[in-house]
């Protein structure tokens, strides 16, 4: 890489808005966030803004972090095509058992209806 992208980083030291390059050169969005499997101190991917939306880059796509940019092993064309980022609250509720889910919905539920 040339100079302008500074040098070799961490992700954990990774900012919001460095831009995100592909492998062809051309800049492709920005960091919004990054994310790690917190217990094992792992780099697990980053969210990135782009012309289309939020997309989400695994890990093993991300090249190199630097301090100005991060460069992916996949071109642009194949950045275009990027899934989106999970939602938090899609995956607790994929994760919770649904007889947690049915305590949850209707403690809630009697928790209003005694509000009133």
């Amino acid at each position: 890489m040339s100079d302008d992208t500074g040098h070799v980083i961490s992700y954990q030291v990774l900012r919001r808005g460095t831009a995100v390059r592909a492998a062809d050169g051309t800049q492709i969005g920005t960091v919004r966030k990054v994310l790690e499997a917190k217990r094992e101190h792992i780099f697990d991917g980053i969210v990135i803004d782009t012309k289309q939306g939020r997309r989400f880059v695994d890990a093993p796509e991300v090249e190199r972090i630097f301090e100005r940019a991060v460069v992916l092993t996949i071109d642009a064309a194949e950045a275009a095509s990027l899934p989106e980022p999970p939602s938090r609250m899609a995956e607790r509720l994929r994760m919770s058992t649904t007889a947690r889910r049915a305590q949850r919905f209707g403690r809630s539920m009697r928790d209003r209806w005694d509000q009133r």
